[in-house]
């Protein structure tokens, strides 16, 4: 069947387009006709003609996976963790779930990453993944094997395969990307996708990272483009017909900021009742990015003319709804972020990226939109992914959408919870899949990346996700490589509008996709439990304590007129009658009227309640257990020293923060807390009042001097009159100043390194200032596994030295990093002029490409293994050097130079010239503690690789910047003042 490939789109007359309107209305830059390829068979015809997908083991090279920008220091809540995260509901997870009704999996892929998706029909469950799809009926049976992307298109393609079912049509929408081609549309001619036949469109301008929704007067699709931010608009009802002559519009998201990747979305109805209104596309809003000055979301409105394309238009400025706080960011825009437990390569957060959909539903009083991304509850050097799930809304079809709920979902045991994927029910209800995962081994916690889900009911705490995480799948083994997942879906299935469909990633005996069903809604008349106990909780307790708890009905009936017990300690149990009334999805507190003993100091008493309703029909969550302490009522400690932390920017007046604890059951005031650094102790009185059982940070009026470089043992302590327990009183850290620039007297007898030769290194030089030198300007070139001599100059005897070469660029040089240990020059003897060679072996497996090399003397001694530490005799300096193939030259960065110019506000321009290739390089920034603090990737532009490097937020201090890749790299220094 013959394609018409060479008409990409057939352009119709624009002339006369409005630029603006006085309303903040701009008009399409484009206005078009989507070409029909082609009218494609059914699947069942041609069965045999079709080839299996394509499987093999490769890496997706799209845009999502290139680029996140980001400004160091610019977020001010970095590391600092996430507020919706640190109160939560006290109902938070506290709903037993059911488990999956069905669980299998769906596809066997080694691409990186697969891409999972899903939709859901009447009767099928339609899955694709990066290279293929198969088709499966509701008992999870496959209709077909895993075939490839010509059994929909007609032909084959490369990547982002993405379907929906257009509830309100009865249809199937898919789209296939392929590289340096554009898009593809198919549109089924039915709700059979086995047996209906598929018209073919094609978009050319698509780039990367399409995602088509489904709205009531179009299908919208956005994209991932360099060249500038797009949405474009395709003529559904023309399509749904087959219609060679339906329109597709373009539209310029204006006011747009980015992290250097795009990834908006348009609502997507996810039910058969679509909106008559704007579709509205929505993306985050970092103040980690430049640009963005609070964390917030921004929403255009497209108004869609299909008689008169002309007078369709987009808002322009976009709505802008604040959000509260989040951090967004990962390794500094890296895509390589959450470590495995089983030891393989960290995988991809996903981080700058709305998920797989913005999903939209009609109520009867107002129309909800729910979608998410990942944010960092974590530290910079302790990160942990969870999600940040939002829900607007508007009052009807044309209003303004606003912010209803938002909350910061965290997976127990400390997990990483992200690539997730949200949905509503037809009573509200949110269906909630994502992927977790831990190598937390305090917390024995080694997960796996595997497949989850939770939810809310409709009538819950905003904010809150209210039912316990339940598990769809554990995967086995970890993910190979650092690409995974990209997206996820979710979908409700249109038979009954209350069952869940979600898609994952993960291993189990191969990279495969599963597929889990689930649902919230109640599915049966009679059940209720106990989901906490409000009262009493840990304190000073007595022997007549209130008991109350808080009872919800997960049945479809009222439940009324039942027992209700509880036990302490598994004694006798306490029974009475709650005579109220409870809806379905609602719940009830009940406060005995029999109060519990518990008098005793110290002790831990186990508390559980439960209901006993007659005709129960699920008893697994009749109950719910706490533990509540009788605490000593004077019990304080400090938990943590907060501040400051170890630092090549530690200064003479540094304030000490700490976290005090409250352990005991009264509150206190007025009580001392001292810290002490290595023998300097300093008291001060907390006049402010710690709660019982809380904590609170407290600032030492006192600072203390950590100008000078070192080590500085730090313990702070209560001291509080009569604690009941004095193990806990203390916290105790090390802070080092790293400046890396070691201090030493090399000028008084001649104790410099007067010259010094390493293969083309050939450096004569004199005492630097404080015993310090930089010559990363000079580049010396060295074999992997070739053995060199190393030839010293200089003035006195009994001089020792150490060479370390930061072969993994992280700016932290280890023991593992010695490429020579201990070399001693005229042992014994005084001033002179002596030289002398030994020989240093550099490893076979060195990280090819230019690092920094330290070389370090000191007298009279072995060099110390801490590269920063001071000295009283020596020198320290710095080269770089090239690592190369043993014999080979490093054709590509051969000729190649790093240029870093800076302006007066610590704006850094970052140039890489003269490479002998065009791929792709990488660009990192870490600080002297040797935390990588921003990754970006760069397309040679003009010939060159560019990056301005904004540092005006970041620390004063020493940073090490470098482009490269696998092969080669250029590195410099550079100092932020």
């Amino acid at each position: 069947m013959k394609r018409l490939l060479f008409l990409l789109f057939t352009v119709v007359a624009v002339v006369g387009l409005r630029a603006q309107d006085n309303d903040g209305q701009q008009a399409p830059f484009y206005i078009g006709e989507i070409q029909l390829v082609e009218h494609v068979g059914s699947m069942a015809s041609r069965m045999s003609e079709i080839p299996p997908a394509t499987t093999s083991e490769q890496e997706m090279e799209d845009g999502r996976h290139t680029r996140a920008k980001v400004v160091i220091g610019k977020d001010p809540k970095e590391g600092q963790g996430d507020e919706l995260a640190k109160n939560p509901h006290p109902l938070t997870q506290s709903y037993q779930g059911k488990a999956p009704e069905l669980v299998f999996d769906a596809y066997s892929s080694s691409s990186q990453p697969t891409d999972p998706s899903l939709a859901v029909g009447p009767d099928h469950v339609f899955v694709v993944f990066n290279t293929g799809y198969k088709i499966y009926d509701k008992d999870g049976n496959a209709l077909t094997s895993q075939l490839a992307p010509s059994g929909i298109f007609g032909l084959n393609g490369c990547c982002d395969l993405t379907v929906s079912y257009d509830n309100a049509a009865d249809r199937w929408v898919a789209s296939l990307l392929t590289i340096g081609s554009g898009a593809y549309i198919a549109v089924s001619d039915g709700p059979d996708p086995v047996n209906a036949g598929w018209n073919v469109y094609h978009v050319n301008a698509i780039n990367d990272y399409q995602k088509l929704s489904v709205w009531g007067n179009g299908y919208y699709i956005t994209d991932n483009t360099n060249s500038s931010n797009k949405v474009w608009a395709l003529e559904r009802s023309k399509m749904l017909n087959g219609d060679s002559s339906a329109q597709i519009v373009g539209f310029n998201l204006y006011g747009i900021v980015t992290s250097g990747f795009y990834s908006p979305q348009a609502f997507n109805v996810s039910d058969n009742n679509p909106s008559t209104g704007d579709v509205a596309i929505v993306y985050m809003q970092d103040d980690a990015w430049s640009g963005v000055s609070a964390d917030h979301l921004k929403l255009w409105y497209i108004h869609m003319d299909w008689n008169t394309t002309s007078n369709s238009y987009i808002s322009n400025p976009p709505q802008q709804i604040a959000l509260t706080p989040f951090v967004g960011v990962f390794d500094g825009g890296s895509f390589y972020n959450l470590t495995q437990p089983g030891g393989g390569s960290d995988i991809d957060a996903l981080q700058a990226t709305i998920m797989n959909q913005a999903q939209f539903r009609k109520f009867s009083d107002h129309n909800s939109a729910v979608f998410n991304f990942v944010v960092n509850t974590g530290t910079s050097s302790n990160e942990i992914a969870a999600v940040r799930w939002i829900e607007l809304r508007q009052d009807d079809d044309n209003s303004m959408w606003s912010l209803y709920q938002e909350g910061t979902y965290t997976a127990p045991d400390n997990r990483h919870a992200w690539n997730a994927s949200l949905i509503m029910d037809s009573q509200g209800n949110i269906g909630m899949g994502y992927t977790s995962m831990s190598s937390n081994t305090s917390t024995n916690s080694n997960v796996h990346v595997g497949s989850y889900y939770t939810g809310r009911y409709a009538n819950d705490a905003l904010g809150t996700m209210t039912i316990a995480e339940e598990t769809i799948a554990a995967g086995t083994s970890d993910i190979p490589g650092g690409r995974y997942g990209d997206y996820s879906k979710i979908d409700v299935d249109p038979s009954d509008d209350k069952s869940f469909w979600f898609i994952d990633e993960y291993m189990h005996s191969g990279r495969k996709g599963v597929v889990g069903k689930f649902r919230i809604a109640p599915n049966t008349n009679n059940d209720v439990g106990v989901v906490s106990i409000d009262s009493p909780v840990s304190g000073i307790l007595g022997s007549n304590e209130t008991v109350s708890v808080t009872i919800f009905n997960y049945g479809q009936s009222a439940a009324s007129n039942f027992s209700v017990s509880y036990q302490i300690d598994g004694g006798t149990a306490v029974t009475e009658t709650f005579t109220g009334t409870i809806q379905p999805t609602q719940t009830a507190s009940f406060t005995f009227s029999q109060t519990a003993d518990l008098s005793n100091v110290g002790q831990t008493y186990t508390i559980t309640a439960y209901t006993s309703l007659t005709g129960d029909e699920d008893t697994n969550n009749d109950s719910f257990t706490t533990a509540v302490t009788n605490l000593q009522p004077n019990d304080i400690g400090v938990s943590a020293i907060i501040a400051p932390v170890s630092s090549s920017a530690l200064g003479a007046n540094e304030t000490i923060t700490v976290e005090l604890t409250n352990y005991g059951g009264a509150d206190q005031s007025n009580f001392d807390v001292s810290y002490d650094v290595d023998g300097n102790t300093v008291t001060e009185t907390v006049a402010a009042t710690l709660a019982a059982n809380s904590t609170m940070n407290y600032d030492f009026a006192q600072t203390y001097d950590f100008s000078a470089l070192g080590t500085y043992n730090v313990t702070a302590t209560t001291l509080l009159s009569g604690d009941a327990d004095a193990s806990n009183d203390s916290a105790s850290t090390v802070i080092i100043h790293t400046l890396c620039q070691p201090e030493s007297n090399c000028s008084s007898y001649g104790d410099a390194i007067y010259h010094f030769i390493l293969n083309d290194i050939d450096n004569d030089s004199d005492c630097g200032e404080d015993g310090y030198s930089n010559f990363m300007d000079i580049t010396g070139h060295l074999d992997q596994g070739a053995t060199y001599d190393a030839t010293f100059t200089t003035g006195y005897g009994s001089e020792h030295f150490r060479i370390w070469i930061d072969f993994n660029d992280d700016f932290n040089l280890t023991t593992d990093e010695i490429v020579l240990n201990d070399f001693e020059i005229a042992p014994g003897q005084g001033a002179g002029d002596y030289t002398d060679t030994t020989q240093l072996t550099i490893p076979s497996d060195a990280t090819l490409g230019q690092h920094l090399m330290r070389v370090k003397m000191t007298w009279n001694q072995p060099v110390s293994d801490d590269p920063c530490a001071d000295a009283s005799f020596g020198e320290t300096e710095d080269y770089t050097v090239e690592i190369v193939p043993i014999g080979i030259e490093d054709v590509v960065m051969q000729d190649a130079s790093m240029i870093v110019t800076s302006d007066d506000n610590n704006i850094f321009h970052v140039r890489l010239l003269n490479t002998a290739t065009d791929d792709q390089m990488t660009l990192t920034v870490h600080n002297v503690m040797g935390q990588k603090l921003l990754e970006y990737r760069l397309d040679k532009e003009n010939g060159e690789y560019q990056y301005t490097l904004d540092m005006s937020y970041a620390d004063t201090g020493v940073y090490l910047v470098r482009i490269g890749n696998e092969t080669g790299g250029k590195i410099k220094k550079i100092i932020v003042e």
